[in-house]
């Protein structure tokens, strides 16, 4: 696991962010006076960070200041520009987000996660350079495969099925595995991540860790995990999307759609367009909750199917956006 360099300096500043909800009308959000107020106040954190970066930034007088697009980015960046510092923004989402969309007007350098296709952005700048990820995740070979299963005390001759909905954890997606888990464990091996604050109940509901069946809070060796499986069920963060796309694992995505913007589902819309994944809704799991049971057995069947999908999701992989990235910086720097 990669340890955290202490050498680098880390400074904060007050932040604060634009809530906004897909699945909520505009006037649903209006009247929602919690919200409004949390939205008044984050706009004097949002001054104060800005008074804050102009200070450090004026102060340490970098030669380019690079941003991720989250929304403590956004003083950052603008205090970059009014003291013109040059400015390097990535977007790992095919949706740009508020932040990026604001600051990009003023970026010197764009890089993106997806084709440029998806974005909105001056192309006399922008590039596209993927995401850079651990470089653990990667295609394994039958054998690394089935180690990697017997190394986590599954059973090496049963497809395995890895479930994760995210580092928090999904509800709705524990739920559906939950409700179908014998229906599951007839044909696949199941390891489900539920999220540190879903564990200790899910826990104590489910039989306990099997050769068929395993329940983790969370995992720090996602690469070994992803390797030993046969097909993954995952939400459509665009990092996760590109480290299953670097492991080449048959993928079923299941984007979060009330996430800011409908991101995931755009992130997810990228990848079914080209045939790459399978994107399943999963509000019809409480009408349907044999759906994604299907969907498994239909994929983990047709495995001439399957490993065509997985080769054509493995084609997005950018093995050297980390350098192209920092080339990027540099230059932005240099000019």
């Amino acid at each position: 696991m990669a340890s955290f360099d202490e050498s680098i300096r880390i400074d904060t500043i007050f932040a604060g962010k634009l809530r906004r909800y897909h699945h909520l009308t505009i006037w649903q959000q209006l009247t929602w006076f919690s919200l409004v107020a949390q939205n008044v106040k984050d706009l004097f954190l949002v001054a104060a960070g800005l008074l804050q970066s102009f200070i450090k930034l004026l102060l340490w007088r970098p030669d380019v200041v690079f941003t991720k697009g989250g929304y403590v980015c956004l003083p950052v960046g603008m205090a970059a520009h009014v003291l013109g510092i040059p400015l390097v923004i990535h977007d790992s989402d095919a949706h740009p987000g508020l932040t990026n969309r604001v600051l990009s007007r003023w970026a010197t350098t764009i890089a993106t996660g997806a084709p440029l296709e998806f974005y909105n952005y001056d192309r006399s700048k922008s590039h596209y350079v993927g995401i850079p990820i651990d470089r653990r995740f990667r295609p394994f070979s039958a054998s690394e495969q089935h180690r990697a299963k017997l190394d986590w005390g599954l059973d090496a001759g049963r497809p395995l099925v890895v479930v994760t909905g995210g580092g928090l954890g999904a509800q709705r997606i524990n739920q559906a595995v939950i409700s179908e888990l014998d229906n599951l464990r007839k044909s696949v091996s199941v390891a489900l991540i539920s999220g540190a604050a879903h564990y200790d109940e899910l826990k104590s509901q489910l039989p306990p860790n099997s050769t068929d069946w395993q329940l983790h809070a969370f995992v720090t060796d996602m690469p070994s995990l992803v390797g030993a499986a046969d097909l993954v069920v995952a939400r459509a963060g665009a990092t996760t999307i590109l480290e299953l796309a670097a492991s080449s694992k048959p993928t079923i995505l299941l984007p979060n759609a009330k996430l800011t913007g409908g991101h995931q589902l755009k992130n997810a819309a990228v990848y079914a367009a080209e045939d790459a994944v399978v994107v399943l809704d999963e509000s019809t799991f409480d009408d349907n909750p044999g759906l994604l049971t299907s969907e498994i057995n239909r994929l983990i069947a047709q495995s001439g199917e399957t490993k065509a999908m997985a080769e054509r999701f493995s084609r997005f992989v950018k093995p050297d956006a980390a350098n192209k990235m920092a080339d990027l910086v540099l230059a932005a720097a240099r000019r």
